[in-house]
């Protein structure tokens, strides 16, 4: 079997790693390469010029609704905050006032401020699956992006329909579920700094490379001497796996050195490192993220920041916001100033909300009776605020939206009916989510 090594890593729970790449087990996400081209193989849509697509950033921790984008500046002092509203390009709109570019451009985003019928529950996998962690866990509930890649296949044969960005975060229920009763054939394509290493594989030489691939076909022969059934037609599938492998396309993708430098600068870059227990705020991952949406992913997955100020609330909004400022709005800009918002969805949220009242830490504690996101592009009615709480932030005052409408919602602007099936691993249909869910009306 052929062996790429990459480098050395180390996770955040102090778990050494090699990282490497077989050829018949490509390790992005524990997925083998040739399954997932295989299963893949019946829905590719080789060469379309338009295809819908998400990019979904998920906030672990739960950051504040009342110091973001729901202030409430009559509440008394011990629920309003050190935060101040300020206008915002929409008349009538206001948000927080570390919020200045997103006031910019609220007119190509809708802000939901009434989300209701979350778990307290300090992980991604209601986001995710449309489930708690622990009944997913029990059904089997695959991640939302390996539905969509079920349902749709790929648009490119080289670039895997549904690719995660998410690091390996400390907190292990931030890190997003995985492909249940889908099978590891739809499981997302995890990747990392070595990920993209081993794709810009340059060890070996293409006459090399052609060698071991001839090699290697050599043993599938004497395979199938042994099991025909079982391995019959994998000679096709093997050769996309190489295809892959010599194919530039994904690692020029998340290659931002290729980007225009002024789109980078407008992004803002952040850096690797985790804070807490959760995600980076690496904002190069939000033009990874349009990056491979534009080179034929359907769905990217983003983990971004650390949100639970139980302590030191305002202390670290003060700190991080800037820069969450400064990447969610280039990435909406991004999407429309490119001609992508009709095609593309942006969501960005967290598992829960914060408390209204403010703690004796200077923090905000859990707080699941309603949530907050901002949804951009996808053809959705823009420029609009969805939902109100009441005059301390705790509940939903009008227009609650249940979050299972937001994955339906991204289902449709998708073209993926929420209320539809698809084949488990074993054929059988399973519900695209659970029935509840439906699209939001005043978006779609």
């Amino acid at each position: 079997m052929l062996t790429f090594y990459g480098s050395k890593g180390r996770f955040c729970d102090g778990v050494s790693r090699r990282s490497f790449l077989k050829l018949g087990g490509l390790a992005m996400g524990g997925m083998a390469l040739p399954q997932i081209l295989q299963a893949e193989a019946h829905a590719a849509r080789v060469g379309a010029s338009r295809h819908k697509s998400v990019i979904m950033v998920y906030l672990s921790g739960g950051i504040s609704h009342q110091d973001t984008v729901d202030l409430k500046p009559n509440a008394p002092k011990e629920i309003r905050g050190e935060f101040t509203p300020i206008d915002t390009v929409v008349p009538g709109i206001q948000i927080g006032n570390l919020l200045p570019m997103l006031a910019k451009c609220t007119d190509k985003m809708a802000i939901l401020r009434s989300i209701v019928g979350l778990r307290d529950e300090h992980s991604s996998w209601q986001n995710v699956t449309g489930h708690s962690m622990d009944l997913a866990i029990r059904l089997k509930t695959p991640h939302f992006g390996s539905v969509i890649a079920r349902a749709q296949g790929a648009v490119d044969p080289v670039v895997p329909p549904f690719v995660d960005l998410f690091p390996t975060m400390q907190h292990k229920p931030y890190n997003a579920a995985g492909p249940g009763v889908l099978g590891s054939k739809f499981a997302a394509s995890k990747m990392d700094s070595d990920d993209l290493a081993l794709l810009r594989q340059t060890t070996v030489s293409a006459d090399r490379f052609e060698g071991r691939k001839g090699l290697l076909r050599g043993f599938e022969e004497f395979r199938r001497g042994l099991d025909s059934n079982s391995v019959a037609s994998m000679d096709a599938f093997y050769g996309r796996a190489f295809d892959v492998l010599t194919s530039s396309k994904v690692a020029d993708a998340m290659d931002l050195s290729k980007e225009d430098p002024r789109i980078r600068d407008r992004y803002g870059k952040g850096g690797s490192n985790h804070l807490g227990d959760g995600a980076p705020m690496w904002n190069d991952q939000l033009l990874m993220a349009r990056r491979l949406v534009e080179a034929g992913a359907r769905c990217v997955t983003v983990a971004y920041g650390f949100w639970d100020t139980h302590g030191n609330n305002f202390g670290h909004l003060k700190q991080h916001l800037p820069l969450f400022d400064q990447g969610i709005s280039a990435l909406i800009e991004d999407i429309y100033m490119r001609g992508l918002d009709e095609d593309v969805t942006v969501v960005v949220w967290g598992e829960f909300g914060r408390s209204p009242k403010i703690n004796k830490d200077a923090g905000r504690d859990h707080w699941a009776p309603v949530n907050s996101a901002i949804l951009a592009g996808g053809g959705m009615k823009v420029g609009q605020v969805i939902g109100s709480t009441d005059p301390t932030g705790g509940r939903a005052a009008t227009h609650p939206v249940h979050y299972l409408d937001v994955l339906a919602t991204v289902y449709h602007n998708l073209g993926i009916d929420p209320h539809g099936f698809v084949p488990d691993v074993t054929g059988r249909p399973i519900p695209v989510m659970p029935v509840r869910g439906m699209p939001i009306e005043k978006l779609v």
